[in-house]
């Protein structure tokens, strides 16, 4: 399952990454955003979703959240 299907308020544990950008890849890794972290939906809106990743909160687009794997 990916973030754009995730429930909103439960956490998930992230499972892996799908993107061969590796900038992208660079980019997550920086919000703490990797394998074994845990991640919480916040809400969905129609283009993007909010995360909770550690102790910040960031709006990713959908085909962001799609790349995201728990």
């Amino acid at each position: 399952m990916n973030l754009s299907t995730a429930e909103e308020g439960k956490e998930y544990i992230i499972q892996r990454i799908e993107t061969d950008d590796e900038e992208l890849d660079a980019f997550l890794f920086s919000l703490g955003c990797y394998s074994g972290e845990p991640i919480t939906v916040v809400s969905h809106m129609k283009n993007s979703c909010t995360v909770s990743i550690k102790d910040g909160r960031y709006n990713i687009d959908k085909g962001l959240a799609e790349a995201i794997i728990v």
